[in-house]
């Protein structure tokens, strides 16, 4: 703990100046995974810390439901994180899916606990130009309304995220403990014509929600441009 908190001060006190640019940093999980918490850790340190100047770290937990056969079904998993993973491992031509893996941008896949390789990866994501997105999101009782503009032809995805969240885990590879993510994704959808409306589940977001819009390349999946808000 102590050398990743050391870690992400260097890179804060020696990133460039520039304007914001977001940065969206995947991060495939499960709480099946003992080799996951650490990743949950730095994914939650870099949410809080926003360690690279100049860049916007926009972050996503996504918990994979292929750990759930192996003694504990992750409450957050669900088939449509595995299947995303799965596209992403075509898309950067990688003969691994395996958990905790970081993908930024959707352009780099990294092991998630590793911090050095995933801010040396959300450094070069930053370089690259984004498409600007407008996004409103509005909540009107148990459903949000979302509009998304862009200027591009990248498909749009909006996200609906639970800030923070604690499981106590009682089976599996992470008995016995008590587990936080940041970030959860509770809904991924596709938007059509930038506009769509999210239902929420009333066990979500004790801890706070928020929207999370991004136009991403049809073909090589790489994000384009992404923007979030609170609810």
């Amino acid at each position: 703990m102590h050398k990743l908190l050391l870690s992400l001060t260097f890179w804060a006190a020696s990133g460039l100046a520039a304007s914001n640019t977001p940065v969206l940093v995947e991060l495939f999980t499960s709480e099946g995974c003992s080799s996951c918490p650490p990743a949950d850790e730095l994914l939650a340190k870099l949410n809080a810390v926003q360690p690279i100047p100049g860049i916007d770290i926009i972050v996503l937990s996504e918990h994979v439901d292929y750990w759930n056969r192996l003694g504990w079904k992750d409450p957050y998993s669900a088939e449509l994180f595995s299947e995303r993973q799965q596209r992403y491992a075509t898309a950067l031509r990688s003969d691994d899916v395996y958990t905790p893996e970081a993908v930024i941008d959707g352009r780099t896949g990294v092991v998630g606990s590793n911090s050095g390789r995933v801010l040396s990866a959300i450094r070069e994501a930053g370089k690259e130009t984004k498409t600007p997105l407008t996004l409103s999101a509005q909540r009107d009782g148990n459903q949000v309304n979302v509009n998304v503009q862009q200027a591009g032809q990248a498909d749009l995805w909006v996200a609906l995220v639970e800030a923070s969240t604690t499981s106590r885990v009682v089976h599996g590879e992470n008995s016995g403990r008590t587990l936080q993510h940041v970030g959860v994704v509770r809904s991924l959808q596709h938007l059509k014509d930038g506009a769509g409306r999210i239902v929420i589940d009333p066990s979500w977001g004790a801890k706070g929600l928020r929207v999370v819009a991004f136009a991403q390349d049809k073909r090589s999946l790489r994000i384009m441009g992404a923007a979030q808000a609170a609810l």
